[in-house]
């Protein structure tokens, strides 16, 4: 059974209803990216983060998977499929992929501060109040700028043996996520999805195949240009 790689980005969530990650003025939601989604954001105003996550979680239960999120789990049915998201979100989990990777945390899990190895799926809000077994303050299960992205090596494990990949819903422009495509086989074809696609010819050794489309309305096509090249 050959294996697909896929990984996806915001574009897919996009269709869904979900805010892309920062609107066309730099902002995420009204603010200065730092100021939420990075370790001196949280030190120097943790409510403030604490507030703009519990808001994204609730967000998560107005909206559903949409087709595309369905069509990347009825891949399963002939593939070996395993999705790599930049996404927070549980909209892949929702649809029933079997196999994802989140290479930036998930917003339906908290963590505590001081143990890294305390993780626990929460759905409702997070208070300056909430602590973990050991007295630490909670925060979001969110990879921040400036912090290691501990997924990354499996994700590079995962790609190694691919014998496709596809790129959906990403800018392909935050690293080390972009970076992934160089650890694909050599030759590895590769199918990249986006109404302004980014990618320019040399970016890996594998010939890349352009749908300029978003995510929903690529189906039909990336289903026929999966079969020829599977």
């Amino acid at each position: 059974m050959k294996k697909i790689i896929i990984l996806t980005g915001a574009g897919v969530s996009a269709e869904s209803g979900i805010k892309t990650f920062r609107d066309h003025n730099g902002l995420w939601e009204n603010h200065d990216i730092m100021e939420v989604a990075s370790p001196i954001g949280f030190k120097n105003n943790p409510e403030l983060v604490l507030s703009f996550y519990n808001a994204r979680r609730a967000q998560l239960k107005e909206v559903e998977p949409n087709a595309c999120h369905h069509f990347l789990k009825s891949l399963e049915q002939s593939y070996e499929v395993q999705i790599i998201t930049q996404n927070v979100d549980d909209l892949h989990e929702r649809a029933e992929s079997s196999s994802i990777l989140h290479l930036h945390g998930e917003l339906t899990k908290i963590q505590s501060t001081g143990d890294p190895s305390y993780i626990k799926h929460y759905t409702s809000d997070l208070s300056l109040d909430d602590i973990c077994p050991k007295g630490y303050p909670l925060r979001p299960f969110i990879v921040w700028f400036g912090e290691a992205v501990p997924m990354m090596e499996l994700a590079i494990e995962r790609c190694g043996d691919a014998d496709l990949c596809i790129i959906i819903g990403t800018s392909m422009q935050v690293y080390p996520a972009a970076s992934l495509v160089h650890f694909l086989p050599s030759g590895t074809p590769i199918i990249y999805v986006d109404p302004k696609p980014s990618i320019i010819e040399g970016y890996t050794s594998g010939e890349i195949h352009i749908i300029k489309e978003s995510a929903v309305k690529a189906i039909s096509k990336l289903n026929k240009m999966i079969e020829s090249l599977c």
